[in-house]
């Protein structure tokens, strides 16, 4: 978040602001009714934004709600052919709806759908930046939303959550709200626990202790669990990310307004102080790494599905983490069955003196640590490793390149690694 950290950084003149809504934020969970009240507050604290000379992005869900009410449907179909009819259905009804919205204040939209495919192609992925970028620049606000009429459960993001972190990585957001049906994160579930207490700032995402026992709406996929790793993604490429209460939209400014003024020398943050707009309602901050990832290394570690897992020593790790490239001799092992030029995972292990009873040549705890596209498909990796990288061409008779994967096609996790299991 560039020009919002440090007490004598300036403020920024115009940030992007990324706000994701959820089905159960604009439609009735019963009856399936936009929730117009709501979707009022949104769009008139868009256009606030606007006139305080920020760009804004909306995610937003709901599509299949709204197909539901305009079909006289009760109940979320099973069916994937379903979804999508109603999804095609609503997904019309839904733009018409937040269009009629905006027209009221003479500010235009445009919709952008989005599928997993389009953003593991690299050249699709530019282009769906560069479009955003420049309605941006247009004063125009994006509608994004998952297309679910072609979304099938391999190139899905599975919630709009995802998808909303995503989009600001994307668009280099300063903020992204994920409004909820809560004001905050709280350790216990404040429903069954008076005695709950807000978690108001989070320094640490990896850290925190939270009740995350919210599982969504009956209409919706999302819940607090989908948020944390929302918040995860997004800080992690430099986006402050707060959740807050849903029915108050009106937050949203208020809290942009209160971030700006802690940025601000601590004269100015007194003189806001005294002139009270300091008060900020509840609400959970996520605060951004200090060393965000960028672009193409964003891409490849959460743009693209792995295919696979390449097991590596610790040696191959430090390498990597000092801008080497992956050489075949780092390689313990190889799982999954993938082309080259696919993305897999990297995951760290101890490397073996000898061969255990499964043959494998590494113990421990497998810890991921990162995505590469990788230069050989994984029956000629399985040949080369642990091979030094002038013998590939003697075992595979040609040689493409003395890396398994350059260090420009690696994206390590910064400060962080996840366990995961062989089968995986």
């Amino acid at each position: 978040m560039a020009g919002l950290t440090g007490d004598n950084a300036p403020c920024p003149k115009s940030l992007i602001v990324v706000i994701k809504l959820g089905t159960s934020s604009i439609v009735d969970e019963k009856t399936h009714e936009p929730l117009l009240p709501i979707l009022s507050l949104i769009v008139s604290t868009a256009v606030k934004l606007r006139k305080d000379g920020h760009k804004v992005v909306i995610v937003s869900s709901g599509a299949i709600g709204v197909g539901l009410q305009r079909m006289d449907q009760d109940k979320r179909p099973k069916h994937l052919h379903a979804l999508q009819a109603l999804a095609a259905v609503g997904q019309c009804r839904l733009l018409s709806l937040w269009d009629s919205l905006f027209s009221h204040y003479r500010q235009p939209i445009a919709q952008i759908l989005l599928t997993r495919n389009d953003i593991a192609d690299r050249t699709r992925y530019l282009n769906a930046q560069n479009t955003m970028a420049e309605l941006l620049d247009m004063g125009v606000i994006p509608i994004v939303n998952e297309n679910d009429t072609v979304a099938v459960a391999e190139i899905k993001f599975g919630d709009n959550d995802t998808l909303s972190a995503i989009t600001a990585g994307m668009v280099h957001a300063d903020f992204l709200f994920l409004m909820t049906d809560v004001d905050c994160l709280y350790d216990k579930n404040p429903r069954s626990n008076p005695d709950a207490k807000p978690i108001e700032v989070v320094k640490d995402i990896s850290s925190v202790q939270a009740d995350v026992s919210s599982a969504g709406s009956s209409l919706g996929t999302g819940g607090m669990a989908t948020k944390i790793v929302a918040a995860k993604l997004a800080t992690s490429v430099g986006v402050m990310t707060v959740i807050t209460r849903s029915s108050r939209p009106d937050n949203i400014t208020q809290i942009v307004r209160h971030v700006q003024d802690q940025s601000r020398s601590s004269q100015q943050a007194e003189n806001s102080v005294a002139n009270g707009s300091a008060s900020v309602p509840l609400h959970t901050r996520f605060l951004p790494s200090p060393e965000p990832i960028r672009d193409r290394y964003f891409w490849l570690l959460y743009g693209l599905a792995p295919h696979g897992t390449l097991y590596v020593d610790a040696g191959a790790h430090r390498a990597l983490a000092h801008k080497a490239g992956l050489l075949p001799v780092g390689v313990l092992d190889v799982e999954g069955s993938f082309a080259s030029h696919e993305a897999v995972r990297v995951v760290v292990v101890e490397r073996s003196s000898e061969p255990g009873p499964d043959g494998k040549l590494w113990h421990g705890t497998p810890q991921e640590v990162g995505r590469a596209l990788v230069n050989y498909s994984s029956s000629e990796i399985q040949r080369i490793k642990g091979h030094r990288s002038n013998e590939i061409h003697s075992i595979l008779d040609y040689g493409d390149s003395d890396y398994v994967a350059d260090r420009d096609n690696v994206s390590l996790l910064l400060h962080e690694s996840r366990p995961v299991t062989p089968t995986q």
